[in-house]
């Protein structure tokens, strides 16, 4: 089964962008998948896919119920289905009130079992939900969360029960992860939580052509300590874009969504975005991403073949093991 947490320290890495195509990209490869949404900020992947109606309203189901074991409903309940055919656990706010609401559930378990605190499994509970009550690997091939930020009791959870990251980085920059960092990163996650983390790999994403953005992504590259299977380019206007289409870079560029100025104000529409080859290439990079972490780290089997059908063109297939594409006339 595929798991992976999508995970950075810094920002504007395209955590949730990455995410949510990396998740649209194994979907249209097969692999039936579910993703996790772990951030209580606006702008997060429930805002992205449209979903969650219920996150602001403090008496509705949510995970965080579900991982504490008080649930007010079925799991299965908790579960939407995006228009590109994902599956999505919404984010909530109570997911921003996670630790507080721990160290209650916490205190009152030790004091009735007469156990220290220390001894109490708080990393092991989303493990426990996903893997041992909900049997969620009988039913899905891929599961990704995309965690908060904060090294915390939620972003602990997340990781003991997946075990693998997938760390998109920025190549330059102030505050962004080194090489050096990142390989601390994961040695401080395993010493805190007694169990081995594979990384899957690096990916830097919002590459430009400055030198000193390419002289990161050689170093990126070059190492033997991770892999670094793509390199994602400064896609800004088609990351920016997937808010407004609501939904993967793959959407965008099939229904040709886009951002311009009309009668003074700005306004997002389908069937106006130009056919771009270094767009249609990123889509390529994005699949092989995919790809790559389904066969290479999970041995997993997968359709490689890209289909891409493009709003008032030719469709596009990319077969990522002839590495080349093809046109094909729209029916």
């Amino acid at each position: 089964m595929i798991t992976a947490v999508v995970y950075s320290e810094s920002g504007g890495t395209y955590k949730t962008t990455m995410t949510a195509n990396l998740a649209v990209a194994l979907e249209r490869m097969g692999q039936n998948t579910l993703v996790l949404d772990f951030d209580p900020q606006e702008g997060n992947l429930t805002s992205l896919f449209d979903v969650g109606e219920h996150r602001s309203d403090p008496g509705a189901d949510n995970l965080v119920k579900h991982i504490l074991d008080m649930p007010d409903g079925d799991f299965g309940d908790l579960i939407e289905t995006t228009e590109e055919g994902v599956d999505i656990i919404p984010s909530h706010d109570m997911l921003g009130d996670f630790t507080s609401n721990l160290e209650q559930k916490i205190s009152y378990e030790t004091g009735m079992q007469n156990m220290s605190r220390e001894e109490y499994p708080r990393f092991e509970l989303l493990y426990e939900l996903l893997w041992e009550k909900q049997a969620l690997h009988e039913e899905y091939d891929a599961i990704l969360i995309d965690p908060n930020a904060r090294a915390e009791d939620l972003l602990y959870n997340a990781i003991f029960a997946l075990r693998t990251l997938m760390a998109p980085v920025k190549p330059a920059g102030k505050g962004n992860l080194s090489l050096d960092g990142l390989d601390e990163l994961v040695g401080n996650m395993e010493t805190q939580l007694d169990i081995e983390i594979g990384l899957s790999c690096v990916v830097p994403s919002g590459v430009g052509q400055t030198n000193a953005h390419q002289q990161y992504q050689q170093q990126f590259e070059n190492t033997a300590e991770f892999a670094t299977p793509v390199t994602i380019g400064n896609r800004e206007s088609l990351m920016d874009a997937m808010w407004e289409a609501r939904g993967s870079a793959f959407k965008v560029v099939e229904e040709r969504w886009k951002t311009f100025e009309r009668d003074g104000e700005m306004t997002s529409e389908p069937g106006q975005r130009r056919v771009r080859d270094r767009e249609v290439d990123t889509l390529e990079k994005l699949y092989e991403l995919a790809r790559f972490i389904a066969t290479e780290t999970f041995d997993a089997e997968i359709d490689p073949v890209l289909e891409l059908d493009i709003d008032g063109h030719d469709n596009r297939q990319i077969d990522l093991e002839e590495d080349e594409t093809t046109e094909a006339t729209t029916a």
